[in-house]
């Protein structure tokens, strides 16, 4: 077997390839819009308001938002999840290829940062960067949401090794908490070619999400630990979801 490596920024490499989607294809859909409709029954959010989604991926979340009659802009970073969603963007629902650390010129309603697509890049000041994108997007009273993992949760129920078979390709995989980030190398076995990729994501909690939204001047509003937006526990709860405006 011929051993492949990527070396370019995980997130640049990993999300660009088709092995990221076979891997992840279980995403329950289902769930993702019972969370959407929840947070727009808990925080009544008009369905004619402007929506951000921010690193959007293939755009799930976006083309449902947009299904219930939002205006929706979705962003990632990744060239072919932007040219995947265009296939679905219409008058109403945009998509852009634009690195989530730099803030956009127009102002939105909400901004959602769904799905663990947080604490991606190298240095904390990085991710401090996209909290002010968030609020140099967001209208004044505007609702910002990020669904984050539960850090605690996270590393207590770590799985150190797993094989997946998946559509004839295997996937061997490796987690660890390495003290400050939670990583996961990916080895995938494509007939007899091995490639290798890695996950790596900063290990935030409630207290570094605080400290990161007060030095941007957004204010908390609540947490949320699962999709049906139960009250967050550091224990119990498998997501760690932050509600918060910029007033």
């Amino acid at each position: 077997m011929k051993q492949m490596t990527n070396q370019s920024k995980w997130y640049q490499s990993w999300f660009e390839t088709p092995y990221y989607h076979i891997l992840y294809k279980h995403r329950d859909d289902r769930e993702a819009q019972v969370f959407i409709k929840n947070l727009i029954s808990r925080f009544k959010i008009k369905t004619n308001q402007k929506v951000l989604d921010l690193a959007c991926g293939k755009g799930r979340h976006s083309i449902y938002l947009n299904s219930l009659g939002f205006e929706v802009l979705g962003v990632d970073l990744s060239a072919q999840n932007i040219h995947i969603a265009n296939t679905f963007a219409n008058p109403t629902l945009k998509f852009e290829e634009h690195d989530m650390r730099l803030p956009l010129k127009t102002k939105f309603d909400a901004v959602f940062n769904l799905f663990t697509s947080f604490g991606y890049f190298d240095a904390p000041s990085d991710d401090l960067k996209v909290i002010n994108s968030i609020k140099q997007s967001l209208s004044n009273n505007g609702l910002g949401l990020i669904d984050f993992m539960n850090v605690q949760y996270v590393i207590e129920h770590l799985v150190p090794e797993e094989s997946i078979n998946c559509e004839g390709l295997i996937f061997n995989i490796n987690r660890r908490f390495d003290g400050q980030s939670i990583v996961k190398n990916i080895e995938v076995i494509d007939n007899d070619q091995v490639y290798n990729y890695m996950e790596q994501v900063r290990a935030y909690r409630l207290k570094d999400f605080q400290n990161m939204l007060n030095t941007n001047g957004l204010q908390l509003l609540t947490t949320f630990g699962d999709y049906n937006l139960n009250p967050f526990d550091e224990i119990n709860s498998k997501r760690l979801i932050l509600a918060f405006t910029n007033p």
